[in-house]
């Protein structure tokens, strides 16, 4: 295990950085000048002033000097400060990693249970009209953007029902958990809707290729009742896929946090990613690149990890 733990990280290093020169070299090809962004509207410079502006903040060096400079700086525990406000990037990371955790956690926890119980439900009824309905919901649900959940979640929960708040964030240490859990709800429902309808389908699939095993007919044939022949036989056969769904969507779901923290205002890492956008905050976005890179591969590690513990059979090396 440990051996594979080593080689998992080493192989894991050249991804990342792979990951890292992709986002250096979109973000230098997106038009629009960090100096322009960099200083306010109603400020006027002239073309030597923003030269030495630029060479203040080293946009004047060739792009590939730039990334090994940024590199060496990363090495060392320094992302370097933003160019909007001179703060340390490290610094706004770590402030806003706190409710994008929270909010990526609550979606991956309510997805999980409710895509899975979905599921099992949907394969043990197949071919029902409850199972179509499930299907056509599930198709729904994968088809709607995040974004426009969240526009619709907010108008009929928040402004009509008024049982959410429409937007913001409350830390427990604040307000209490409660409180913080009643302006969570609305955000992380929203972003589990897509990975509930993917993890439901997959769940519903592993079940019904599993359901038709020998061993499953065995358990029947010992009199075992429905529930028990699928939760104690046919789920933990099927568990391989189901994880594998689990932990390549939370990519996606720290990528969903990215609108749902937009409509809701919720003060994560994605306000914080568009806000360096916004204003071509290079050193910002190199930033939370590198977090989020670091973040998904470890958790596509422990998925594999995983695997060797819920069917000894596969064997990690």
């Amino acid at each position: 295990m440990l051996k594979y733990i080593i080689n998992r990280l080493l192989i894991n290093i050249p991804t990342l950085l792979a990951i890292l020169v992709t986002v250096f070299v979109l973000i230098n090809l997106a038009p629009g000048d960090p100096v322009d962004a960099f200083v306010p509207p109603n400020t006027a410079l002239t073309e030597q002033q923003k030269a030495v502006l630029r060479h203040e903040l080293g946009l004047d060096q060739s792009a590939p000097l730039r990334f090994i400079k940024w590199v060496g700086q990363v090495a060392r525990g320094d992302l370097g400060y933003r160019y909007k406000d001179g703060a340390l990037v490290l610094d706004e990371i770590t402030s806003r990693v706190g409710p994008t955790l929270l909010l990526a956690s609550a979606g991956l926890t309510v997805g999980s249970v409710l895509g899975i119980m979905l599921g099992i439900f949907s394969a043990r009824r197949y071919n029902t009209p409850s199972d179509h309905a499930l299907s056509v919901a599930a198709y729904l649900a994968i088809s709607t953007p995040a974004f426009l959940l969240g526009i619709l979640g907010m108008y009929l929960f928040s402004l009509k029902l008024g049982w959410f708040p429409t937007g913001g964030y409350s830390a427990p240490a604040e307000k209490g958990l409660l409180q913080t859990l009643r302006y969570l709800a609305l955000p992380a429902a929203v972003l589990s809707v897509q990975f509930i309808a993917i993890l439901m389908r997959y769940t519903r699939a592993g079940l019904l290729e599993v359901m038709h095993q020998d061993f499953v007919r065995t358990a029947r044939a010992k009199g075992l009742s429905a529930g028990a022949v699928t939760l104690r036989h046919a789920f933990p056969n099927a568990l391989v896929p189901i994880v594998t769904v689990i932990g390549a969507n939370f990519g996606a779901l720290i990528g969903g946090a990215v609108f749902v923290e937009t409509v809701f205002s919720w003060p994560g890492l994605g306000m914080l990613f568009l806000d360096g956008i916004e204003s071509r905050d290079y050193p910002l976005i190199m930033g939370i690149a590198l977090f989020m890179g670091i973040a998904i591969l470890l958790v596509n590690m422990l998925t594999d990890i995983l695997y060797s513990w819920i069917d000894p059979r596969i064997a990690l090396k």
